[in-house]
């Protein structure tokens, strides 16, 4: 699987030494939380952070807009390097035309769902995704434990993909630890987003190698 570190479980104080670590393990994407206080209850990165994660990190920039209307900094964060952008279904009522901003910015486009979001709603749009985001948790904070509900319905997505001769990638974030990561695999999961299995670890290059060979 495509292994992404979540910068939100980072150590701040030492932000350049966990990204130094990130850019010489194993890990395929560096994902980068934007939260508004507003979409989701809490507030994580903004601007500055994003430009200086531009300039250390190695890895693809794999950037989750959890922001009330993220149509207004598609542009900014594609200018910072976003390798990947991630809207949510929930705060996008023109979806299709987001995602062409984000195409035509020259980045990915993703679509994340909420944990009571079904899955069909992307029926009409899986075509043009290149990565739909399952949140495992409920989205704002790090650290929270797992939905069990995510495996049927990543089953469920994968079919819809199939069914529809989409290439979507399925990428899942929130409460992914080694032992529920092979379940994952099997329900069809392309990505994982690592955020304390990783970085709360004891060796965190070495979590994410055992990851990378699940």
């Amino acid at each position: 699987m495509i292994i992404s570190p979540s910068a939100l479980s980072a150590n701040f104080l030492h932000l350049e030494n966990d990204i130094e670590m990130i850019n010489k393990s194993e890990a395929d994407w560096f994902h980068i939380d934007i939260m508004d206080g507003v979409f989701v209850p809490n507030i994580s990165f903004g601007m500055p952070v994003m430009s200086a994660l531009q300039k250390a990190c190695k890895k693809p920039l794999d950037v989750h807009l959890m922001l009330h209307n993220p149509d207004n900094y598609i542009q900014d964060f594609a200018r910072l390097g976003a390798a990947i952008i991630t809207v949510h279904y929930e705060s996008c009522p023109h979806l299709h035309r987001t995602i062409q901003n984000i195409k035509a910015a020259g980045a990915k486009a993703g679509v994340a769902l909420n944990p009571h979001t079904p899955v069909n709603v992307l029926s009409e749009i899986i075509n043009d995704l290149d990565l739909v985001l399952i949140m495992s948790v409920n989205p704002g904070f790090g650290g929270q434990k797992f939905i069990e509900n995510t495996y049927s319905k990543c089953i469920e997505l994968k079919q819809l993909i199939l069914s529809k001769n989409a290439n979507t990638l399925i990428e899942v974030d929130g409460g992914v630890t080694l032992e529920n990561a092979p379940k994952l695999k099997a329900a069809g999961v392309d990505a994982v987003v690592a955020g304390n299995t990783v970085f709360a670890s004891a060796n965190p290059s070495e979590t994410i190698s055992l990851l990378k060979r699940i």
